[in-house]
């Protein structure tokens, strides 16, 4: 029988795990109900957004998806904004993170439509498009968290000097 991992020389150690103990797995579903009942909520919540987006500026068939890349901005830029407060700012409650990080933006962000709407691009016959957005869309949602949180870190930064 092999050994249980001892710590290399200079490797950090938990004071509080015996490494002598098995991994215990979680419990039962039910102990993740609350977590799983408040992003189904979230979701709900940020999928109706989203859907109301559409509504408001929909695309024309075979047209560039503007909607759907504004709304991947806007949920990017959100989680950007969310993740410096909840981390550096608010003490928030154990579920907070779950609704509204996991469900409300992940609700509202949609990859899902991203990869449909490029499909009907090529489909269009405007591969062009379709690779432009292939893309753009990834540029756009990573410069929309980076400088969403870089500026809410310095909003924090100087409220608190």
């Amino acid at each position: 029988m092999k050994p249980p991992h001892s710590p290399a020389a200079g490797e950090p150690t938990d004071p509080d795990v015996d490494l002598h103990v098995p991994v215990q797995r979680p419990g039962p579903w039910r102990n993740q109900l609350p977590e799983v009942a408040v992003v189904a909520l979230g979701g709900a919540i940020g999928a109706s957004a989203r859907y109301g987006a559409s509504l408001l500026w929909p695309t024309a068939g075979g047209g560039f998806p503007w909607t759907t890349l504004g709304v991947n901005a806007v949920g990017c830029a959100v989680i950007g904004v969310f993740m410096v407060v909840i981390s550096n700012v608010w003490a928030a409650h154990r579920l907070v993170r779950p609704f509204f990080g996991t469900g409300v933006v992940g609700g509202f962000t949609t990859f899902s439509t991203y990869a449909v709407d490029i499909q009907k691009l090529v489909e269009a016959d405007r591969a062009r498009a379709a690779l432009a957005y292939l893309g753009l869309t990834p540029l756009v949602a990573l410069a929309a968290v980076w400088s969403a949180a870089w500026v809410t870190r310095r909003i924090v930064t100087w409220r608190q000097s």
